[in-house]
């Protein structure tokens, strides 16, 4: 007669934390799955259909909204658009969001260092149309910018930034700098001293230590900082059309008018999914070129 084994101690408690990390994962892919995977599949099947079924429309399938991108030659140099802003943008606040990371970690401590935490997520406790309508008072002509040229330069001319490409590219960067910030400086602060001390008993200079040390540990902070700034840049719309104006023509304002003025919400959808396997496939494109063990993080 065969005998009936108890499971083990370590077994037992195996299962109860699998069941344990199984019922903390649970709210969060719940949440996830009706907030995020249930609107997208809306989305996607939206861009497959002739046109919104609203009131007595038929569904029609078809993959002309995608073919759309193709056939229409201006979607292209908009897609381009919305590309290179995302890169300037992005490039602008590793640019800027390093150095401050470093001065953060190494330069500051206590006091000091509580204060430029506050000045950094400063902006996100203020709404993202106040802070963009706010760089209109500034970067018009009269504004403050062009007031405090004068008071230098009284005989120089106007100065307007506004409705022009530098004007989105400062509302852009303005928004999402403290993003790079914040994840360059989780990278920089877990560089021990003794790293960088060692460093400087072999003779080593400071840009030496910057380009050899420093940046390569930092890799980690800037490319997880670029992938939060440069996804939601292209598709960002609000500093685009109120910075930009006439100019200020991205696929994010292109997206917003089919769903909001044209009712064409196939092609919004369509073009939707076109910007994002592009930002996979540039994503994708970079995993090779940069070292494994960033790709990897």
């Amino acid at each position: 007669m065969a005998t009936r084994i108890a499971p083990s101690l370590p077994a037992r408690l195996s299962s109860r934390r699998a069941w344990t990390t199984a019922g903390l994962l649970i709210p969060a892919y719940g949440w996830l799955t009706l907030a995020v995977f249930l609107p997208l599949g809306a989305m996607l099947f939206f861009s497959f259909l002739k046109a919104a079924p609203f009131g007595d429309r038929p569904l029609v399938f078809t993959f002309d909204q995608y073919l759309a991108f193709f056939r229409r030659p201006y979607l292209f140099d908009v897609a381009w658009r919305s590309i290179e802003l995302g890169l300037w943008t992005t490039g602008l606040c590793a640019l800027i969001g390093l150095p401050a990371a470093l001065a953060l970690a190494r330069a500051t401590r206590g006091r000091a260092r509580q204060v430029l935490f506050l000045l950094i997520i400063l902006p996100f406790w203020t709404n993202g149309l106040v802070r963009i309508f706010s760089w209109t008072i500034v970067l018009r002509e009269g504004g403050v910018l062009d007031q405090a040229l004068h008071l230098v330069l009284p005989s120089a001319p106007g100065l307007s930034l506004l409705y022009s490409y530098p004007a989105i590219v400062i509302g852009l960067v303005h928004a999402y700098l403290p993003y790079m910030i914040l994840t360059c400086y989780l990278s920089v602060a877990a560089i021990e001293d003794s790293v960088v001390e060692a460093a400087r008993s072999l003779g080593a200079r400071t840009p030496a230590i910057f380009w050899k040390i420093i940046l390569p540990l930092s890799l980690p902070g800037l490319v997880s900082g670029a992938i939060l700034i440069f996804v939601p840049v292209i598709g960002s719309f609000m500093e685009p059309r109120i910075l930009g104006g006439r100019i200020g023509v991205t696929m994010g304002t292109v997206i917003e008018d089919q769903f909001t003025q044209a009712f064409n919400w196939p092609l919004g959808a369509a073009l939707s999914f076109i910007m994002l396997a592009v930002v996979l496939l540039i994503f994708g494109l970079t995993s090779r070129i940069l070292p494994g063990r960033v790709a990897s993080f």
